[in-house]
Parts: structure tokens; C-alpha cells; sequence
């Protein structure tokens, strides 16, 4: 794998016409995109601009064509049983209001429990908040264990009859940890409850299978993965989709209108309602030829073996606390936090010299108050990362405390 030949595919690594030199190290917040991904979404405004689905004419004949094979194309990405099971949404957070309003307000009643873990994005969490207090359902959590990773214990003890959602991140987005979404799947089926697997942290890392996880729902955004902002997928076992009520009403999701009454389209196209964002599904039909080109087990060996590199030349500074289980299957991600020094001040100091990494709570709060802290600085790597970057960021960490007089 020739990763200097993989970079030149990267814009933002033009110094002259980005502005300055930039080490990205946000890549969990967002991937840079490759320039496969910018010039198909930009031949398609060019050439194929139309509405899919709504007129006889040519350009909407191309518009349909590449909006339909790219939902066969993502079927293949992560093994779903037919192309109805795929969603397009405007990104994993669209995808999981839409899983709390159209199965879990229809279908939960007072007393029944969500069970998720304290790992959760708020986007997996804060929906689940507003069900949970509109049903009159308990909303659970499962905790980690003092090495920071997830303690599997607990959800063997807190999955009851009772339990009827379990909806879990496949990779924390701060730990890192990937997550055992196959077991916990396993262990919600048992008990009767559907599984909801949020793969926001793993799509671009690690080979997605939903037959084999057997997971009922699964949500990911394309942005995430080296495709453009604003297109996200919700996965869904058809026999599911077909029994929930649409989240969006309006165009193009409709069997038949009358005056005081409609019926709806089967899956997929009940749910994308209005016009869609088919540039971004353009945009991420070439992403995904981008990571299967290169091979997604490839893409994984590289940013693991970054990751666990700068976990091993950061982990011994003066005051730091890193949140890593190294011991657990671990994706891109590295959160630390200086016990002296505020994490925007460090990431401040950073971006002076060219790095960028997340400061903050990085939409998990509750899970930083569950770690003692109110934020931290997160480095996340990709494909396009090298070791001398992280040498270069972990010489530059060190030296954030000089800055600060420490």
C-alpha cells in the first residue's frame, strides 16, 4: 500500500492553496475527501442534475439510475439482504430520531426499558432521552470497566424481558473501542428486544456485515468516510421497515393522496420523503469505490498501527490520562487530557503548530462526567495519516506544557 500515492489523492494537503501546512487529526469528526469523491459529485452537477424518481426525461432517467445502484452498491458494503433495506437519510443522527419516532414511539409502552451504553454519542442517546420520558420506559445504561473498556457483565445483568431496545456504537468515538455489536445483538434477540448498532466510528475502518452482527437497524454517516457531508444511511431488516410509520411526509413517498387521506410507498422509498441529497449519494458511491480500492482490512492496519504508535510515545508525559482500553479491538480514535492544562488551551497550542484535533466533550457528556472529566483532546487518524505525523504530534504534545510554563 503506497500511502504518499494515497495522499496526493487528498486537496488538503496542498499547503500553498490550503493556507498553511495542516497535520489532520479529526478525522472522527469529519474526513478529508479524496478528489475520486469531489470530481464525481461535481460531474454529477455538471452532467446529471435532475430529480430521480420524478420525470421521463433523460437527466432524470441518469439521476435514478446512479441513486439506485448506489443503494445496491451499499446493500453489497455491508452485506444486506436486498437494496429496499437501505435508507438514505442526511446522516446517522437523522437516521436514529428516525428509528426513536417511528419504532420505539409506536411500539413501547409504560414500564419497558432502552438499555445503551454509557459510550454513546448523544445522537444514540438524546432520542432515546425523549422516548423513554414520552412512553413512560426506563432508559438503562451499561457502564465500563476501570481499564476503560465496556463491561459485558453488566449487560448480561441488565438485559431483561423487560428490555425490548438495545442500541449500542459499534466504536466509541471517544475510547475508541470496538465494541462486541454480535454478542450484545445476541443477547438482546434472547430476551425479545431488537438491535440498534450505531456505525458512525466503524464504516470507514472495518468491515461491516449485518447478517453476521444479525443487528435489526444500523445508521452511519457517509461524512465520516471520506464522502461528502449531508448523506447518511439507515440499514433495517425489511420485515421491519415495512411495519413503521414514515418520518417524513410529502413527495415522492407516496402510494396514493386523497383529499383527507394517503397511503404510503414500500421501503426504502416510504422514507425519503422530498427531494434527496442525490450529489452525496453520488459523492458516496465514489467513496465507497475509494475504501474498496484500497481495501478496508488495509485502511484498518494502517490507522491501528498509527494509533496504538502514539498511544505509546504520548502515554508516559508528565500529567496525562489517556481513555484507551489497549487491551480491547480499538479503532482510529485517542482521547487524552492533561491533568494541569485545559484541553482547549492544549488543542489551541496544537493548531498553532499545524495540528488539528477535537477538543471537548466531542457529543458525549455524559460519558465525560461517567470519566471524571468535562472535556478532553481527541486524535483521530486515516488513510492519509503517516508515523511522521504522530511523531510529530507527539514531539509537539510534550512540548504544550513548556508553552504553558509547566
Amino acid at each position: 500500500m503506497n500511502i504518499e500515492k494515497i495522499r496526493n489523492e487528498f486537496p488538503f494537503l496542498d499547503a500553498e492553496k490550503t493556507g498553511k501546512k495542516v497535520i489532520y487529526l479529526d478525522s472522527a469528526a469529519t474526513s478529508q475527501k479524496p478528489l475520486s469523491v469531489i470530481n464525481a459529485q461535481a460531474d454529477y452537477y455538471k452532467y446529471s442534475n435532475a430529480n430521480p424518481h420524478r420525470g421521463s426525461h433523460y437527466l432524470s432517467w441518469k439521476a435514478t439510475e446512479v441513486y439506485e445502484k448506489t443503494r445496491e452498491k451499499i446493500r453489497n458494503f455491508i452485506n444486506a439482504n436486498r437494496p429496499e433495506e437501505i435508507i438514505y437519510t442526511r446522516n446517522a443522527t437523522e437516521s436514529l430520531n428516525l428509528l426513536a419516532y417511528s419504532y420505539a414511539s409506536e411500539n413501547l409502552k409504560e414500564g419497558d426499558e432502552i438499555l445503551i451504553s454509557i459510550l454513546e454519542h448523544h445522537a444514540n442517546l438524546v432520542p432515546w432521552q425523549r422516548v423513554a420520558k414520552e412512553k413512560g420506559a426506563v432508559l438503562k445504561y451499561v457502564y465500563l470497566n476501570e481499564d476503560f473498556s465496556l463491561d459485558y457483565n453488566q449487560f448480561r445483568d441488565k438485559i431483561t424481558n423487560k428490555t425490548k431496545i438495545v442500541a449500542i456504537t459499534a466504536s466509541s468515538n471517544v475510547t475508541g473501542e470496538m465494541t462486541d455489536v454480535k454478542k450484545i445483538t445476541k443477547l438482546a434477540h434472547e430476551v425479545g428486544a431488537i438491535s440498534i448498532v450505531d456505525a458512525c466510528q466503524l464504516a470507514a475502518h472495518k468491515a461491516i456485515d449485518v447478517k453476521d452482527i444479525d443487528c435489526d437497524f444500523l445508521a452511519f454517516s457517509g461524512h465520516k468516510m471520506y464522502a461528502p457531508l449531508g448523506i447518511g444511511i439507515l440499514f433495517g431488516k425489511y420485515s421491519l421497515l415495512e411495519n413503521l410509520k414514515p418520518y417524513n411526509l410529502g413527495g415522492d413517498m407516496i402510494e396514493y393522496v386523497y383529499e383527507q387521506e394517503s397511503t404510503f410507498a414500500k421501503p426504502a422509498q416510504r422514507f425519503e420523503a422530498g427531494t434527496q441529497d442525490v450529489g452525496g449519494v453520488v459523492g458516496l458511491s465514489a467513496a465507497i469505490d475509494f475504501i474498496n480500492e484500497i481495501g478496508i482490512d488495509n485502511i484498518y492496519e494502517h490507522e491501528n498501527e498509527l494509533v496504538r504508535y502514539a498511544y505509546d510515545l504520548i502515554k508516559d508525559i508528565d500529567n496525562i490520562k489517556i481513555f484507551f482500553p489497549e487491551k480491547r479491538n480499538t479503532g482510529s480514535v485517542l482521547s487524552f487530557a492533561f491533568c494541569d492544562i485545559h484541553p482547549h488551551d492544549i488543542a489551541s497550542i496544537l493548531d498553532m503548530n499545524g495540528i488539528a484535533v477535537r477538543s471537548g466533550h466531542h457529543c458525549a457528556m455524559p460519558l465525560h462526567t461517567y470519566l471524571g472529566v468535562s472535556s478532553t483532546c481527541r486524535a483521530s487518524f486515516a488513510i492519509y495519516n503517516t508515523k511522521e505525523e504522530v511523531e510529530y504530534f507527539a514531539k509537539e504534545l510534550k512540548n504544550v506544557r513548556k508553552v504553558m510554563g509547566l
